[in-house]
């Protein structure tokens, strides 16, 4: 049985929603698939990605912000009874499914730097453009450390293990040639607020889904629908005015 998101207000229940889309939407507008007619409520308040019997809830940058269980979040795993808050309503999700990650593979964020522009031969350097995540603390780090971010940590790379490993190298910025391997079941990317997509690890490969933003990235120049899009090896993604490769190691 499909995960399912129960709305109610006040403890009376309005209407359930099953979750059999990868990516669904909340919000005040009519073409989200959870329209919520509320002034409480943004145009589009947060979205729902489900990857098979895993539910992730982000933020899109709401004005008056969300709960889970009562606690304010940008970005949530979803579990069993988790109770999400917005305004007046609450939107319960029932999913009784072993899922297939944990928190943490949702929560370690890779945060992209966008390009840097070229500056003129004996011109000043600009400055690092800041992080893109509000919970970054230290802007000082040397250019290395500064390439690839998880969500206020910092993703170290790690050895190639003997198995086939896939890597996103950036290729366009001040960070290009960096590289990050995909050691997780789920790694989410982009800018938030502007253009995040999430890739996933399965049994057949890994995909990439968006998961925010009004315009989709490109892989090797074509847009993506909201479906998740199988990656190939050597494929281009452009995501949040950054491009990279998306390739298997050895």
């Amino acid at each position: 049985m499909a995960a399912k998101l129960i709305l109610s207000m006040d403890g009376a229940v309005l209407k359930e929603y099953p979750l059999n889309k990868e990516r669904m939407t909340i919000g005040r507008k009519q073409h989200n698939d959870i329209a919520i007619d509320n002034l409480a409520v943004s145009g589009e308040h947060a979205a729902i990605v489900t990857i098979l019997n895993d539910s992730f809830l982000e933020d899109l940058d709401s004005t008056n912000g969300l709960e889970v269980n009562g606690t304010p979040t940008k970005k949530h795993f979803l579990q069993n009874n988790d109770v999400i808050g917005i305004g007046k309503y609450k939107l319960k999700y029932i999913n009784d499914q072993v899922t297939q990650s944990t928190p943490a593979d949702f929560e370690k964020t890779m945060v992209l730097r966008s390009p840097v522009k070229q500056t003129a031969p004996g011109a000043t350097k600009p400055a690092e453009v800041t992080s893109f995540t509000k919970t970054q603390t230290d802007l000082n780090k040397p250019a290395v450390e500064t390439s690839l971010e998880k969500t206020g940590k910092l993703d170290a790379l790690k050895p190639a293990a003997p198995a086939q490993v896939a890597v996103v190298q950036i290729l366009t910025g001040s960070n290009a040639g960096k590289e990050l391997e995909l050691t997780k079941n789920l790694t989410t990317l982009g800018k938030p607020g502007v253009q995040v997509a999430v890739l996933t690890r399965r049994p057949h490969g890994f995909f990439i889904t968006h998961v925010e933003g009004a315009n989709h990235p490109t892989v090797n120049g074509m847009a993506l629908s909201d479906q998740s899009h199988q990656l190939n090896d050597h494929d281009v993604i452009e995501l949040a005015g950054v491009k990279m490769e998306f390739y298997y190691k050895g």
